[in-house]
């Protein structure tokens, strides 16, 4: 079982590897073709498209960073091909880079990895107070019609580093742009590490994610966007800080009262690292900057692990809104995690409900391409 203190080292572990068959020496032997650190994905000096650019950790791009990638990728539908290895930096996407899209040259997304270190309670270095859950991100995504494939966003921030830090929110991505799509990607972090949220109260923001693995521990995949979740991956993780249950929740989703769709997840897989029973499936976050907020979670055709408390697997986060009035709900989920034991604790969908339940319904004239 992986502790806290090897967490960064588990996480970054792929990106070494990819990294180092990217930048390894030339072969010995001229009828070899030559090493391509971008892969079937072009070069500088054969661009997939005259819109992308490449970024490669060693020089070998037009750029070694993200964010200098980024600042330069001005105007719509840019393309950003990004080489193996770790950017330990943080990367700040604007509103205007309409339709931008980040290519993993590798197939695996553990050999491209975004990270930094920033949590909620880090004081900013210019002695102007600390960054807060939304300052913490690594990445922040503003602009609509986002797309990234092969990708690893994550936070290494740990608490056991930190022990007198009470802001332990540390985000991996925040993502905040409508139509905002993410193939095989990877969200790594410990609380709070998916934040998918919306530019504003009154705006809807349609994210979707697929083939994507999310880990954490609290509140670890959370916002109020309009999300879809489908054959993705969540694992929850040890707590060696705390010694009985709960570790944490997987989902607090803070759905605007007006919007009709939260979160769905579907066809999806729920483990655990913990104990059985030590992680809640999900708790309601309403914000205090959106008191008439009313969650929506909605996890249907998913396998729940036994690290999810089958008796209980909701709970408040706050006692003035109890989660039995939000909008949680579920259906024809499997797994020890998914027994009904109390039926008042586990709402489902009928069968005419759920078939209003699906990724059509809830992204609308929208649809991603795989």
């Amino acid at each position: 079982m992986p502790s806290h203190l090897s967490r960064r080292n588990v996480l970054l572990a792929g990106a070494a590897a990819g990294s180092a068959l990217a930048l390894s020496a030339a072969p010995a032997h001229a009828h070899r073709r030559p090493r391509r650190p971008f892969g079937r994905l072009g070069s500088p000096s054969g661009r997939l498209t005259p819109t992308t650019l490449y970024v490669h950790p060693r020089g070998e791009g037009d750029f070694t960073g993200l964010q200098a990638a980024v600042d330069a990728a001005t105007g719509t539908g840019r393309t950003l091909v990004i080489a193996p290895g770790v950017y330990r930096e943080t990367v700040s996407v604007p509103a205007d880079r309409t339709g931008m899209t980040w290519l993993g040259a590798s197939d695996d997304p553990r050999d491209v990895v975004v990270v930094y270190d920033n949590a909620a309670g880090t004081p900013k270095p210019d002695g102007s107070g600390t960054y807060g859950t939304s300052g913490s991100a690594t990445t922040t995504l503003r602009p609509d019609g986002f797309t990234a494939r092969r990708v690893t966003f994550a936070n290494d921030w740990l608490r056991a580093d930190h022990p007198g830090v009470s802001g332990t929110q540390a985000v991996a991505v925040k993502v905040m742009g409508d139509r905002s799509a993410f193939f095989d990607c990877r969200f790594l972090g410990h609380q709070d590490t998916l934040y998918a949220d919306s530019a504003s109260l009154d705006t809807v923001a349609r994210q979707y994610f697929t083939r994507c693995y999310a880990e954490g521990d609290v509140d670890f995949v959370f916002g109020r966007a309009t999300a879809v979740f489908e054959d993705c991956d969540f694992r929850t993780l040890v707590r060696p800080d705390l010694t009985s249950a709960p570790f944490g929740f997987v989902f607090a989703p803070s759905t605007a009262v007006t919007n009709p769709h939260g979160f769905l997840v579907a066809g999806s897989r729920i483990s655990s690292e913990a104990p059985d029973g030590y992680y809640k499936l999900a708790r309601p976050w309403v914000p205090s900057s959106d008191p008439t907020a009313r969650p929506m979670l909605t996890v249907r055709d998913t396998r729940l692990g036994a690290g999810v408390d089958a008796v209980a697997p909701y709970t408040n986060m706050a006692s003035g809104y109890p989660w039995q009035d939000q909008r949680f709900a579920e259906y024809r989920n499997t797994g020890p995690g998914a027994v009904v034991t109390v039926p008042a604790n586990r709402p489902q969908l009928t069968p005419a409900q759920a078939a209003t339940h699906t990724r059509q319904v809830w992204l609308g004239d929208w649809r991603p391409q795989a």
